[in-house]
C-alpha cells in the first residue's frame, strides 16, 4: 500500500486518541489535501463527568483538530466508560450511519487488545460497520496504537500490537505534538505516557525501526487492490 489513502475517517473512542494514535498521519493526509474526518464515539455524562468537564475537552478537540487540518468532526455521544452496558446493537447501527455517511476510502480505528473496554468494542463495531457486504466500504482498514492503552494489556494474554504499516510523520510530528498539548486536561507531565515527551519518544521508536526519523505504526486489518 501507499501513503495516499484516499478519504480518511479515524474512529476515537473519546477524544484524545486520535491525535494520540495517529495525529500525525492526520496532518499528513490533511496536508496532502485528503478529506479526513474524525468520530469521536463517546461523550462524558455525570455523575463520572461534569458538563463542564465535558465541553472543555470538546473545545480542546475543536482547537486541535483544525490545528491538524480535519475537514469534519462526528461526535456519537455515546455514554464514555459505558459502552459495556450499551446495546452492542446501538453502536454498530451508530457506526453503520457514519461509514454511510462518509463514505471513507480507509478507516483507522482502535486496536482491539487495547485495556479499555470502550477501545474493544469500537474495534469490534467498526469492523461490523465495514463489512465487505455492501455496495461501498472502506478499501483499507488500519488499527492505531494509543499509549496508555494499547501497551497496558495483559501480555500473552490478550493480543499483543505488533505492527506491520509504518507512516512517516517527521514532517508532522511537531504539528501532532502541538495538538497533543492542545488537551490540556487530558496531556500530563513526564513520565507519564501521555506526555508530549512520551509521544516524541514513541515517534522515534517508531520510526526507527523503518529507518525513519519519525512514524506511526499500525496493525493493517485490510487493504483491497
Amino acid at each position: 500500500m501507499n501513503a495516499n489513502l484516499g478519504r480518511l475517517l479515524v474512529i476515537a473512542p473519546h477524544p484524545d486518541d486520535e491525535v494520540l494514535g495517529c495525529g500525525g498521519t492526520i496532518a499528513r493526509m490533511a496536508g496532502q489535501n485528503a478529506e479526513v474526518h474524525v468520530a469521536v464515539v463517546t461523550r462524558g455524562l455525570p455523575p463520572a463527568f461534569t458538563e463542564e468537564m465535558t465541553q472543555q475537552v470538546r473545545c480542546e478537540a475543536k482547537k486541535a483538530h483544525e490545528h491538524l487540518g480535519v475537514r469534519k468532526t462526528h461526535w456519537i455521544d455515546l455514554p464514555a466508560a459505558q459502552l459495556a452496558q450499551t446495546p452492542h446493537s446501538k453502536l454498530n447501527a451508530e457506526l453503520q450511519i457514519l461509514l454511510r455517511a462518509v463514505r471513507p476510502d480507509t478507516l483507522l480505528i482502535p486496536f482491539v487488545g487495547d485495556v479499555h473496554l470502550d477501545h474493544q468494542l469500537v474495534f469490534l463495531s467498526s469492523l461490523v460497520a465495514a463489512r465487505p457486504v455492501q455496495p461501498e466500504y472502506p478499501r483499507t482498514i488500519l488499527a492505531y496504537e494509543t499509549v496508555s492503552e494499547t501497551n497496558w494489556n495483559a501480555p500473552y494474554v490478550t493480543p499483543g500490537f505488533v505492527p506491520n504499516v509504518f507512516i512517516d510523520i517527521e514532517s508532522t510530528l511537531p504539528r501532532k505534538l502541538e495538538a497533543a498539548a492542545m488537551f490540556a486536561s487530558q496531556i500530563k507531565e513526564f513520565p507519564h505516557e501521555r506526555s508530549v515527551e512520551a509521544l516524541r519518544a514513541l515517534a522515534t521508536v517508531r520510526g526507527a525501526a523503518m529507518h525513519l526519523k519519525s512514524a506511526e505504526a499500525f496493525v493493517l486489518l485490510r487493504n483491497v487492490m
